[in-house]
């Protein structure tokens, strides 16, 4: 069995390149700003030399703030940004924020104004969460029907929807088509056009519904 041993351009590679699994979101503001720094140089093939020239900086200094051992003043990081023409908000988009997270037990959920009518579906929102860095609201509601109703709601709504057949059997309309669900089927669309089930065949029936739309829609 033979090892082959690292070349000197191989090493280069390894020590120059971090992995892509690194990539991602950064947990420390100074990693992800150096990891910044380092991928626009790179791209604009600029050396550390030429940028400590623009920006009057020292090589000592940008090998610092690209490492992530520095933390950069702001009139520190408007002179890279200049030099480097690239908007000062680009150095943070790596940088690991809050994530919302909505854990909800079976059983619980916030019930609709659907959930009080005798005729109507009962109807929980499970969450609610609204994401700024994707501009998307998402709203995930579980709707049970227990018996045959008079009225079933007809919606309409911006953005889009993934309706999910847990349990039963239905027909479900969106425009002026039917579409038959049973368990285990799924049905996205866009809400715009009016939607909502008919014809239910197989009770109980409960589905997700998990409405999607623009923050500002």
């Amino acid at each position: 069995m033979t090892v082959e041993k690292a070349t000197p351009a191989k090493a280069a590679e390894l020590t120059q390149d971090p992995p892509r699994a690194r990539d991602g979101p950064e947990k420390t503001l100074e990693v992800a700003i150096g990891r910044a720094l380092r991928g626009f140089r790179r791209r604009q093939e600029v050396t550390v030399a030429e940028l400590a020239s623009r920006t009057g900086l020292s090589i000592g200094m940008l090998s610092k703030i690209e490492n992530g051992n520095t933390s950069p003043s702001l009139k520190t990081l408007r002179a890279l940004a200049t030099a480097l023409s690239m908007p000062i908000s680009a150095f943070f988009s790596q940088f690991e924020a809050r994530r919302e997270v909505i854990h909800t037990k079976s059983g619980e959920g916030i019930a609709t104004e659907e959930t009080g009518s005798l005729t109507g579906p009962e109807t929980r929102l499970l969450g609610h969460i609204n994401a700024p860095s994707s501009g998307v609201i998402v709203k995930p509601y579980l709707v049970t029907l227990t018996s045959k109703t008079d009225v079933l709601p007809s919606l309409q709504q911006g953005g889009t929807q993934t309706i999910y057949m847990l349990e039963g059997e239905m027909d479900y309309r969106h425009g002026d088509k039917l579409y038959n669900l049973t368990a285990g089927d799924s049905l996205q669309f866009d809400a715009d056009s009016p939607h909502g089930p008919e014809a239910p065949r197989d009770l109980p029936l409960r589905y997700l519904s998990i409405v999607s739309a623009p923050q500002n829609g």
